[in-house]
């Protein structure tokens, strides 16, 4: 009895994320899976329509194809941005300098603060029509420009905020920065290889693996992205920053239609699938691991 007991406590221990998993995850996982063929609005019982909602989503939903438009600019503009921004960061924080590590900390701190409803709330402040960003440019002579109230620029004010949160990849980055081997330099130095060449016969090939990873994370929580849409422009100016998240909560809790939303997040799920499988098929051939291994 004790022997079976000891075999089962690390059982015991993990319960709670099993039970958290199958309760608040799986189920709805899957109910969500069965909602996407109804109609249901909450105040009915689901009633099957078979395909109907993705039908009705992928020909005759006048929002959807848009939506699908602003979330790719949002994505391609956002994901390449941060990563290129969060290297560069990445790469000054690895130099040996008095004070390193109180940088590293600060330059942390947005991607701690930068995904709350409160950081969001401050953004929208800034960049208003009379707020500090145009002040400042006021001080220079630069008109106010209405950076949340133009479709030409609310977009790009939305795309800076999450571009200001790089600094989980650029943890990582400079965890990868580290374990280039100091030896590859030394010998590229001798043989005369500058710092741009360095960086990109070099540096470049031995992160991979890491590029790889951040470029998926950043992806998939690019083409989720809602909350700054919906704090800071609501997703107008005429729907110019109305992503997918903004239309799957608009379909879902303002007319309450379950199951037409319920389609909607299956067909973003599949589209994150789909691109995840592109980006994993593509590493072979830019992805170097020094042991020779793949995924």
């Amino acid at each position: 009895m004790i022997r079976k007991l000891k075999k089962n406590k690390g059982l015991f221990f993990i319960l709670p994320w099993i039970i958290g998993f199958l309760w608040f995850q799986l189920y709805p996982f899957v109910k969500s899976f069965y909602y996407s063929f109804t109609n249901y609005t909450m105040l009915n019982e689901p009633k099957f329509v078979g395909l109907t909602n993705y039908i009705r989503l992928l020909t005759s939903d006048l929002e959807f194809w848009p939506s699908m438009k602003v979330t790719a600019t949002y994505a391609l503009i956002v994901v390449p941005c941060k990563l290129a921004f969060a290297l560069f960061i990445a790469m000054l924080l690895n130099m040996k300098i008095k004070g390193i590590g109180l940088f590293r900390t600060l330059y942390y701190l947005p991607s701690i603060l930068g995904g709350s409803i409160a950081i969001a709330v401050v953004w929208k402040i800034l960049f208003m029509r009379n707020g500090a960003i145009n002040n400042l440019l006021g001080m220079i002579g630069i008109g106010p420009v209405d950076w949340i109230g133009s479709p030409k620029t609310a977009l790009g004010t939305i795309c800076v905020l999450s571009v200001w949160q790089f600094g989980s990849s650029m943890v990582l980055f400079l965890a990868a920065l580290k374990q280039v081997p100091q030896s590859l330099y030394e010998a590229a130095i001798i043989d005369g290889a500058g710092r741009v060449q360095r960086f990109f016969k070099i540096t470049l090939p031995m992160i991979t693996p890491i590029l790889f990873f951040n470029l998926i994370m950043q992806m998939i929580n690019a083409l989720q992205e809602f909350t700054s849409a919906f704090v800071i422009t609501g997703g107008g100016p005429m729907k110019s920053t109305y992503v997918l998240g903004m239309k799957l909560y608009t379909d879902a809790f303002q007319y309450y239609k379950m199951g037409y939303a319920s389609a909607l997040s299956w067909i973003m799920f599949v589209l994150i699938i789909c691109l995840t499988m592109l980006v994993f098929r593509s590493s072979s051939a830019w992805v170097y691991y020094e042991d020779g291994g793949e995924f």
